[in-house]
Protein backbone atom coordinates (compact mmCIF):
# COMPACT_ATOMS: atom_id res chain seq x y z
CA UNK A 1 0.00 0.00 0.00
CA UNK A 2 1.38 3.38 -0.99
CA UNK A 3 0.79 6.54 1.04
CA UNK A 4 -0.34 9.37 -1.13
CA UNK A 5 1.27 12.71 -0.47
CA UNK A 6 -1.18 15.47 0.14
CA UNK A 7 -1.19 18.00 -2.67
CA UNK A 8 0.48 21.30 -1.80
CA UNK A 9 -1.81 24.27 -2.11
CA UNK A 10 -0.67 27.86 -1.91
CA UNK A 11 -2.62 30.35 0.14
CA UNK A 12 -5.01 32.25 -2.04
CA UNK A 13 -6.39 35.69 -1.43
CA UNK A 14 -9.06 34.35 0.90
CA UNK A 15 -6.50 32.33 2.85
CA UNK A 16 -4.26 35.34 3.32
CA UNK A 17 -7.21 37.40 4.49
CA UNK A 18 -8.19 34.73 7.02
CA UNK A 19 -4.60 34.56 8.26
CA UNK A 20 -4.47 38.33 8.69
CA UNK A 21 -7.76 38.35 10.59
CA UNK A 22 -6.59 35.51 12.84
CA UNK A 23 -3.34 37.35 13.57
CA UNK A 24 -5.28 40.47 14.45
CA UNK A 25 -7.53 38.55 16.82
CA UNK A 26 -4.50 37.03 18.56
CA UNK A 27 -2.88 40.46 18.91
CA UNK A 28 -6.09 41.95 20.31
CA UNK A 29 -6.52 39.05 22.74
CA UNK A 30 -2.96 39.49 23.96
CA UNK A 31 -3.61 43.17 24.57
CA UNK A 32 -6.96 42.60 26.26
CA UNK A 33 -5.80 39.80 28.55
CA UNK A 34 -2.19 40.70 29.32
CA UNK A 35 -1.73 44.41 28.86
CA UNK A 36 -5.05 46.19 29.35
CA UNK A 37 -5.60 45.47 33.09
CA UNK A 38 -2.97 47.96 34.21
CA UNK A 39 -4.54 50.76 32.17
CA UNK A 40 -8.06 50.79 33.54
CA UNK A 41 -7.39 53.02 36.54
CA UNK A 42 -5.05 55.45 34.78
CA UNK A 43 -6.25 58.57 32.89
CA UNK A 44 -5.91 58.20 29.13
CA UNK A 45 -3.25 60.90 28.73
CA UNK A 46 -1.06 59.21 31.35
CA UNK A 47 -1.31 55.67 29.99
CA UNK A 48 1.95 54.08 28.86
CA UNK A 49 1.87 51.07 26.51
CA UNK A 50 4.25 48.22 27.30
CA UNK A 51 7.28 48.00 25.07
CA UNK A 52 10.19 45.83 26.25
CA UNK A 53 13.64 47.38 26.36
CA UNK A 54 16.33 45.90 24.13
CA UNK A 55 19.64 44.59 25.55
CA UNK A 56 21.59 47.63 24.37
CA UNK A 57 19.02 50.04 25.79
CA UNK A 58 19.32 48.31 29.15
CA UNK A 59 23.12 48.33 29.00
CA UNK A 60 23.24 52.04 28.09
CA UNK A 61 20.82 53.02 30.86
CA UNK A 62 22.78 51.17 33.51
CA UNK A 63 26.08 52.52 32.23
CA UNK A 64 24.84 56.02 33.08
CA UNK A 65 24.14 54.79 36.63
CA UNK A 66 27.43 52.97 37.07
CA UNK A 67 29.17 53.72 40.37
CA UNK A 68 26.09 55.25 41.97
CA UNK A 69 24.36 54.08 45.15
CA UNK A 70 20.97 54.44 46.76
CA UNK A 71 17.45 53.31 46.04
CA UNK A 72 16.85 52.63 42.35
CA UNK A 73 13.39 52.56 40.82
CA UNK A 74 12.00 51.81 37.37
CA UNK A 75 8.77 53.69 36.72
CA UNK A 76 6.56 51.41 34.65
CA UNK A 77 8.93 48.46 35.02
CA UNK A 78 7.23 46.17 32.47
CA UNK A 79 8.78 42.71 32.51
CA UNK A 80 11.34 43.67 35.16
CA UNK A 81 14.52 43.35 33.12
CA UNK A 82 15.88 46.78 34.06
CA UNK A 83 15.29 46.21 37.77
CA UNK A 84 17.00 42.82 37.72
CA UNK A 85 20.00 44.18 35.83
CA UNK A 86 20.21 47.19 38.16
CA UNK A 87 20.38 44.89 41.18
CA UNK A 88 23.01 42.79 39.44
CA UNK A 89 25.07 45.97 38.95
CA UNK A 90 24.89 46.74 42.68
CA UNK A 91 22.11 49.32 42.65
CA UNK A 92 20.18 48.39 45.79
CA UNK A 93 17.45 48.38 46.79
CA UNK A 94 16.03 47.95 43.29
CA UNK A 95 12.29 48.43 42.87
CA UNK A 96 9.90 48.33 39.93
CA UNK A 97 6.47 49.98 39.87
CA UNK A 98 3.99 48.36 37.50
CA UNK A 99 0.19 48.14 37.41
CA UNK A 100 -0.22 45.21 35.04
CA UNK A 101 -0.56 41.97 37.06
CA UNK A 102 0.67 39.77 34.19
CA UNK A 103 3.81 41.82 33.77
CA UNK A 104 4.35 41.67 37.53
CA UNK A 105 4.18 37.87 37.34
CA UNK A 106 6.69 37.91 34.49
CA UNK A 107 8.94 40.24 36.49
CA UNK A 108 8.92 37.98 39.53
CA UNK A 109 9.68 34.97 37.35
CA UNK A 110 12.62 36.84 35.82
CA UNK A 111 13.93 37.68 39.30
CA UNK A 112 13.53 34.06 40.43
CA UNK A 113 15.31 32.78 37.34
CA UNK A 114 18.20 35.18 37.99
CA UNK A 115 18.45 34.03 41.62
CA UNK A 116 17.19 37.34 43.03
CA UNK A 117 13.84 36.27 44.42
CA UNK A 118 13.13 38.29 47.54
CA UNK A 119 16.05 40.62 46.77
CA UNK A 120 14.34 42.84 44.21
CA UNK A 121 10.82 44.21 44.54
CA UNK A 122 8.04 44.63 42.02
CA UNK A 123 5.09 46.58 43.39
CA UNK A 124 1.64 46.96 41.94
CA UNK A 125 1.43 50.72 42.35
CA UNK A 126 0.50 53.66 40.15
CA UNK A 127 3.73 55.55 39.48
CA UNK A 128 1.80 58.82 39.68
CA UNK A 129 0.84 58.09 43.29
CA UNK A 130 4.20 56.81 44.54
CA UNK A 131 6.30 59.13 46.71
CA UNK A 132 9.77 59.30 45.17
CA UNK A 133 11.46 61.43 47.83
CA UNK A 134 13.77 58.56 48.90
CA UNK A 135 14.83 57.57 45.38
CA UNK A 136 18.31 58.41 44.08
CA UNK A 137 18.31 56.58 40.75
CA UNK A 138 15.20 56.71 38.58
CA UNK A 139 14.82 54.86 35.29
CA UNK A 140 12.16 56.11 32.88
CA UNK A 141 11.38 54.29 29.63
CA UNK A 142 8.06 56.00 28.94
CA UNK A 143 6.22 57.67 26.07
CA UNK A 144 6.90 61.34 25.12
CA UNK A 145 3.39 62.44 26.15
CA UNK A 146 4.09 61.35 29.72
CA UNK A 147 7.38 63.23 30.12
CA UNK A 148 6.08 66.78 30.82
CA UNK A 149 3.74 65.84 33.72
CA UNK A 150 6.33 63.36 35.01
CA UNK A 151 8.99 66.09 34.97
CA UNK A 152 6.81 68.15 37.30
CA UNK A 153 6.44 65.23 39.69
CA UNK A 154 10.16 64.43 39.69
CA UNK A 155 11.10 68.07 40.31
CA UNK A 156 8.72 68.21 43.25
CA UNK A 157 9.77 64.96 44.91
CA UNK A 158 13.31 63.82 44.08
CA UNK A 159 16.31 64.86 46.21
CA UNK A 160 19.03 67.02 44.66
CA UNK A 161 21.39 64.03 44.61
CA UNK A 162 19.07 61.99 42.41
CA UNK A 163 19.79 61.07 38.82
CA UNK A 164 17.08 60.31 36.26
CA UNK A 165 17.87 58.16 33.23
CA UNK A 166 15.40 58.35 30.35
CA UNK A 167 15.29 55.87 27.51
CA UNK A 168 13.85 56.19 23.98
CA UNK A 169 12.72 59.79 24.48
CA UNK A 170 14.34 62.67 26.43
CA UNK A 171 12.62 65.11 28.76
CA UNK A 172 11.86 67.98 26.35
CA UNK A 173 12.48 70.85 28.80
CA UNK A 174 15.57 69.42 30.55
CA UNK A 175 19.21 69.58 29.51
CA UNK A 176 20.92 66.20 30.02
CA UNK A 177 24.09 65.87 32.07
CA UNK A 178 25.22 63.11 29.72
CA UNK A 179 23.91 60.86 27.00
CA UNK A 180 24.86 57.52 25.50
CA UNK A 181 23.94 55.64 22.33
CA UNK A 182 22.12 56.66 19.19
CA UNK A 183 18.66 56.24 17.70
CA UNK A 184 16.33 53.97 19.65
CA UNK A 185 19.22 52.89 21.89
CA UNK A 186 19.98 56.41 23.09
CA UNK A 187 19.55 57.24 26.77
CA UNK A 188 19.81 60.54 28.64
CA UNK A 189 20.95 61.20 32.22
CA UNK A 190 19.69 64.16 34.25
CA UNK A 191 21.10 65.23 37.61
CA UNK A 192 18.30 66.84 39.59
CA UNK A 193 20.51 69.48 41.18
CA UNK A 194 21.46 70.74 37.72
CA UNK A 195 17.90 70.47 36.43
CA UNK A 196 16.63 72.58 39.35
CA UNK A 197 19.42 75.13 38.88
CA UNK A 198 18.53 75.51 35.21
CA UNK A 199 14.81 75.79 36.01
CA UNK A 200 15.50 78.46 38.61
CA UNK A 201 17.72 80.44 36.24
CA UNK A 202 15.03 80.27 33.56
CA UNK A 203 12.37 81.45 36.02
CA UNK A 204 14.52 84.37 37.19
CA UNK A 205 15.22 85.39 33.62
CA UNK A 206 11.58 85.26 32.53
CA UNK A 207 9.68 88.59 32.38
CA UNK A 208 7.07 89.04 35.07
Amino acid sequence: MHNRARPHTALGGRGLLELAVASGVVAWATWAVLLMPGFRRVPLRLQVPYQPSGPQQVANALELLRGRTGKTVDLGSGDGRLVVEAYKQGLRPAVGYELNPWLLCLSNYRAWKAGYRGKVSFLKKDLWKVNLSDCYNVIVFLAPSVKPPLATKLLAELPDEARVVAGRFPFPSWTPTSTLGQGLEQVWAYDMKEVRRAAQSHAEGSPV
